[in-house]
């Protein structure tokens, strides 16, 4: 309340002092802060009109904003923590920034420890180092020097100072007796701001780290049992120590020893002995133990770790654990079943040598077998077959498994489910209805190194699988000493991988393209292809696009593609378990339709088809013309024939018409009229009448309307000329004579030209009558 007024105060006499000044500010600017203190921030807001608000890194809020007067805005902000905030003033009209500032905060050292120890780990004397470690949270990157004092209380006028960069500072030379106790702090200081810790008091005997153990030494006076000890170079006090235990599984992996093991006899050994030891019992055979020893004061600190001491235990009868299973096949045709006895290998780091060796219960001799494994051949019968592993040192183990007759009646477990994660199978079944003490699950994954182990329930995990392989499981319940009838679950892969990989094939066509593919096996344990998804794009960075299809298919048309356009296309096969990419395809699109040019050419082959049909047919036709006989007009008689009687006007009686002329007038070549055709009735056609020329230039005239009807005559024909007629395939009437070689000479004179009608007495067939007037011509100049 009090800072409040006197800022106001300050702000009032500033505006005295100001007068008319229009300024706007927001004051103190960049305020350090220790985290969890409050602060007061003043906004003036002389050169604007109306209200004020405030955001904090951005975010407006109201609720902590008092008014002093219209110029003068004050925000408390209490219990800040924002490790660094940045305030600024708004106008509430423009929600123009009109002043800032900044808010960093900064905390004092925290958690300060401190540890009394020696300089060389190696040598007996009196500790002479003092380390203190604190830790202090740094919101802001700035530089700061941190300075660490030391205050002992027996020595009153003895303050040690040490100064650091970093949370961690160590006096050297250090002087006290372990009785003394001592106070420190630690002063964080910067360019802008500057805090001290709180102080911590410690008794030097409290902070006190002992010298590690040395002279680590670990033998083995019995079977399965080792002693531990070691040299204490302090022996101020009794002190407790603690030993460190690790060893080599049979795997090779380094695990922790049992605690249970481990005896520690050594707890309250008066300051006098120098010598520690402690026993560890039930130990394994030829395995590779290590130890190390720390100790310490009573509530005081642990001294480091001594240095690591090794042994490799001695084979013993106790420590040897043969762990037995087989696999029995089908009976054969020869009455024998093959049986696969197979154990637990024995290390090979033990000393000495081992032998193995094989014995039924049906008096067949010893087998002696190899490390691991050994098949043997039993018949139909119940038999038992035992395992004893000897070793020179003159101790044996033995090691006994049961297999049942073909007949016997055994308890089976039904209803197995397996389930695959990461190398790991989960195996579950039904217990079957007869009492189980335990089951035997064994695995495989080529059926030729199996694996077992035992389980009490009925469930078992299997580890450390391979990866991607199918395993082979088999459950098999135990009755007492006896097994019972063995159950194999479905081949269950350790873990899925990506889908199988993919090989592409593109047929590109004008604006499309068919994508089709082929998976190809990668591993045994592919998973599941879901869905194919075909990824397509243009050139080089064109957008990308897809289609995608079901795990059935295999084959995509990708449609409306840019004609005579690059194209790259690849595959994808997504899994529940991964995804499998193909490798990318480029494929460019034809330019043309190819349909276009099949088109032209069906078209091309059609139009040449029909030009050819039809030069055939002209070609045919012309023959026929070509090989048609044409009488030659210059040769025939009938120029002869019309000059006897080109007086004489030849009419015909029309058949059928009787209103059209009974005759029709021809004119002689100087008539000069127009040449026309004959008329005549529409049942008379031009075979019914027989035409005499007089003369080459003769034309057809129509007959006159006013004559009267003449009866038709024939005149006889010329002296010379051959009255017969030419006939052609038994036509009664041909319209020319027979020609002769014999020409006679017709003068140019002006003839009639006349038509004899004569009448036919049955129909024949028409006949095509060839004459030109240059023939007729030629004939009459000669």
């Amino acid at each position: 309340m009090y800072a409040s007024v006197f800022i106001f105060i300050l702000a009032g006499i500033s505006s005295i002092c100001a007068g008319q000044n229009n300024t706007c500010n927001v004051f103190p600017k960049d305020k350090y802060i220790e985290v969890g203190e409050s602060i007061t921030i003043t906004c003036q807001s002389s050169c604007i009109d109306g209200k004020i608000y405030w955001t904090l890194n951005n975010v407006k809020f109201n609720s902590l904003s008092k008014t002093l007067n219209s110029t003068h805005t004050v925000l408390s902000l209490s219990n800040f923590t924002h490790p660094s905030a940045t305030l600024q003033c708004h106008s509430a009209k423009t929600h123009q920034v009109i002043g800032g500032t900044t808010i960093g905060t900064y905390s004092k050292p925290r958690n300060i420890s401190c540890t009394l120890h020696h300089t060389y780990q190696e040598e007996a004397g009196v500790p002479d180092l003092l380390t203190c470690t604190w830790e202090h949270q740094m919101h802001l990157s700035v530089a700061v020097t941190y300075t660490v004092e030391i205050f002992f209380h027996l020595e009153r006028e003895m303050i040690l100072h040490c100064k650091s960069q970093e949370t961690k500072c160590t006096f050297k030379e250090v002087i006290a007796s372990p009785t003394d106790s001592v106070t420190v702090w630690v002063n964080a200081n910067t360019d802008v701001w500057n805090v001290f810790s709180d102080n911590c008091t410690f008794k030097l005997r409290n902070i006190l780290k002992t010298l590690r153990p040395k002279e680590l030494d670990v033998t083995e006076k019995n079977p399965g049992h080792l002693v531990v000890s070691w040299k204490r170079l302090s022996p101020l006090d009794p002190c407790d120590c603690e030993v460190r235990c690790s060893k080599v599984s049979a795997k090779g992996e380094i695990v922790e020893c049992d605690r249970n093991e481990i005896e520690n006899t050594s707890t309250s050994i008066p300051a006098t002995i120098r010598h520690w030891s402690i026993f560890i019992n039930n130990v394994e055979s030829c395995s590779t133990y290590t130890f190390s020893v720390r100790c310490a004061l009573e509530d005081a600190l642990w001294s480091d770790w001594s240095k690591e001491k090794s042994h490799l235990t001695k084979p013993h009868k106790k420590g040897v654990s043969v762990d037995l299973w087989r696999k029995v096949s089908e009976l054969g045709k020869n009455g024998l079943r093959k049986v696969h006895v197979m154990w637990m290998v024995i290390p090979s780091t033990c000393e000495g040598t081992f032998k193995y060796t094989i014995n039924q219960t049906t008096g067949v001799n010893s087998k002696l077998c190899g490390n691991t494994t050994c098949d043997v051949d039993i018949n139909q019968d119940a038999q038992r077959i035992t395992l004893t592993v000897s070793h020179d040192k003159g101790f044996h183990v033995e090691k006994s498994v049961y297999v049942p007759a073909v007949s016997e009646s055994l308890p089976e477990v039904t209803d197995i489910r397996t389930s695959s994660n990461d190398n790991i199978i989960q195996v579950s079944w039904k217990a079957p209805v007869q009492p189980v003490s335990k089951y035997v699950i064994d695995w495989t994954h080529n059926g030729g190194q199996y694996y077992w182990k035992e389980s009490s329930y009925t469930n078992a995990t299997l580890f450390d699988l391979l990866d991607k392989k199918p395993y082979n499981i088999t459950v098999t319940p135990l009755i007492d000493d006896k097994t019972g009838q063995s159950a194999q679950a479905v081949q269950v892969c350790s873990r899925f991988g990506d889908p199988d990989g993919i090989a592409i094939r593109v047929e590109a066509d004008h604006r499309s393209a068919s994508v089709s593919w082929d998976t190809t096996s990668q591993s045994e344990c592919s998973g599941a292809v879901i869905n194919y998804t075909v990824y397509y794009y243009e050139g080089q960075n064109g957008p990308v696009l897809n289609v995608s299809v079901d795990s059935k298919t295999k084959n995509v048309s990708l449609k409306d593609l840019n004609p005579d356009t690059q194209y790259t296309v690849y595959v994808n096969a997504t899994a529940l378990t991964g995804r499998t990419k193909s490798s990318e395809r480029k494929f460019t699109t034809k330019k043309f339709d190819p349909r276009l040019l099949t088109v032209l050419i069906v078209s091309g082959t059609i139009v040449i088809i029909l030009v050819l049909l039809l030069g055939l047919c002209f070609a045919v036709q012309w023959k026929k013309f070509k090989d048609k006989p044409v009488p030659n007009p210059s040769l025939s008689s009938v120029g002869v024939w019309a000059a006897q009687n080109q007086q004489k006007r030849i009419c015909f009686q029309p058949f059928s018409n009787p209103s059209e002329s009974p005759c029709d007038t021809v004119y002689p070549e100087n008539s000069q009229s127009t040449p026309s055709l004959v008329t005549g009735s529409e049942t008379n056609t031009a075979s019914d009448y027989t035409e005499d020329y007089t003369n080459s230039g003769m034309t057809l005239a129509p007959h006159l309307q006013d004559e009267s009807p003449v009866e038709p005559v024939v005149m006889p024909p010329s002296p010379g000329e051959s009255t017969a007629l030419i006939s052609s395939e038994g036509s009664p009437v041909n319209p020319y004579r027979s020609q002769s070689s014999v020409e006679s000479p017709v003068p140019r004179a002006t003839k009639q030209i006349k038509l004899v009608s004569v009448k036919q007495q049955e129909k024949t067939p028409l006949k095509t009558v060839y004459v030109t007037l240059d023939m007729i011509k030629q004939d009459h100049g000669r």
